[in-house]
């Protein structure tokens, strides 16, 4: 059968996403990870695997988390029904080591060279499907690619001059842009850089794509265009727009939420009173 114009095309080789939930959020709320704070009626961390579970191309998802939240999100799995997460995994200290934690894992499952890996912050619960379809497609050119959203404002370079930064360039706006997640790699390209970083001992990237650009420079990483409501939930001031965004996406509308929560108490108490 043909395939017709627009339609994905079929995966030959596993797709497998790798969504990173192990991040404790410190600048979030110490008391409560941010992972499983809910928006839009349910935890951060559903909408990233829902996102990936949903996508047809999608063999696979492993899940990486703080082991102190593990119990909580293996349950969450368990409820959701995520028939595509193969595996709950304990990350590490720094992101870069829940991504290695993760590549060690695909190594012992036996996963291909040529498989595609999509690897995703889970505090990024809104990303598109297109984002996803896009980062699976470019591989099929590109050994590397990540997601990442055209810059609105004016990015300056700067450098340290005394106890202030000064500006050392200012790059031209159209060649700017904000890195987003997924960001995706064929197997054996990930695998490389960092197995190069880790000879490093001034490894500290804070991305994957960074990884790739700066242990593997020969290798090109593509942009597929990523979104505004692409958001990365780092405080609290995070969660009015991130429940807007929801609201935007299924409808969800936390007020009313919070009052029909309230009737149901009410007439429960009601019924018991009888």
């Amino acid at each position: 059968m043909n395939t017709t114009v627009g339609e994905p095309k079929p995966q030959t080789m596993p797709v497998v996403a790798v969504v990173l939930a192990a991040g404790f959020g410190t600048r979030f709320d110490p008391e409560n990870p941010k992972q499983l704070v809910s928006v839009g009626g349910k935890p951060i961390v559903c909408w990233s695997i829902e996102a990936f579970e949903r996508c047809a191309r999608v063999s696979d998802i492993v899940v990486v988390v703080n082991s102190k939240v593990r119990e909580e999100v293996e349950s969450l799995i368990d409820q959701q029904g995520y028939g595509k997460v193969r595996v709950v995994i304990d990350g590490g200290a720094e992101r870069v080591d829940s991504t290695a934690a993760a590549l060690d894992t695909l190594v012992q499952a036996g996963i291909p060279d040529d498989a595609k890996i999509l690897i995703h912050d889970a505090v990024r619960p809104f990303v598109a499907q297109s984002a996803i379809d896009g980062s699976i497609d470019a591989l099929d050119q590109f050994q590397a690619a990540t997601v990442a959203y055209a810059s609105t404002d004016t990015v300056l370079l700067t450098q340290d001059l005394g106890d202030l930064k000064v500006v050392k360039s200012v790059p031209d706006r159209p060649n700017t842009f904000r890195a987003q997640t997924p960001q995706s790699f064929r197997f054996a390209t990930i695998r490389k850089a960092y197995e190069l970083a880790a000879e490093d001992p001034d490894f500290h990237p804070t991305d994957d794509t960074r990884v790739v650009v700066d242990y593997l420079p020969d290798v090109p990483v593509a942009i597929v265009s990523g979104a505004e409501t692409n958001l990365k939930i780092t405080t609290l001031e995070d969660i009015p727009t991130a429940e807007r965004i929801a609201e935007q996406l299924e409808g969800f509308n936390p007020k009313e939420a919070a009052r029909a929560r309230m009737h149901a108490l009410l007439a429960q108490a009601a019924g018991q009173m009888r």
